[in-house]
Formats: C-alpha cells, structure tokens, sequence
C-alpha cells in the first residue's frame, strides 16, 4: 500500500472538520517543497550570475570558507 493510499484509509473515518486540517496540512507541507525549490532555482541563478565575481584573484581568500 503506498503511502498516499495510507493517508487516504488514515483519514476516511475523520469527522470532517479533522478531515479538513489534515487537507490544510498536506497542503501547507507541498507548498512548503514547493518554496524549498524555488530557493533552490534562485540560488543556481545567482551562482551563475555571480561566477565572474567570485572566480578572480582577489576573492580567493574565501574559496576555504563552508557554505550552507
């Protein structure tokens, strides 16, 4: 049984108004996937935008520093 079909059993007998927060809750967890490659999307843009900043002589002092 795959995991969107145990939600589904879990969540049948709920009274509606539990039914309709766990919804609300699903939904908030895809929409926050969602923001997470979103972010991600743009942090790829500004390292290729950035690249000629940051590749040069004078910038290499911070190659050895950890990103997050």
């Amino acid at each position: 049984m795959s995991i969107a079909e145990q939600i589904y059993e879990v969540a049948k007998p709920l009274p509606e108004p539990l039914a309709l927060e766990a919804l609300h809750f699903i939904e908030f967890l895809s929409s926050k996937a969602t923001d997470r490659a979103g972010i991600t999307d743009l942090t790829r843009a500004q390292e290729i935008v950035m690249k000629h900043v940051w590749d040069n002589q004078d910038d290499e002092v911070w190659n050895d520093v950890k990103t997050l």
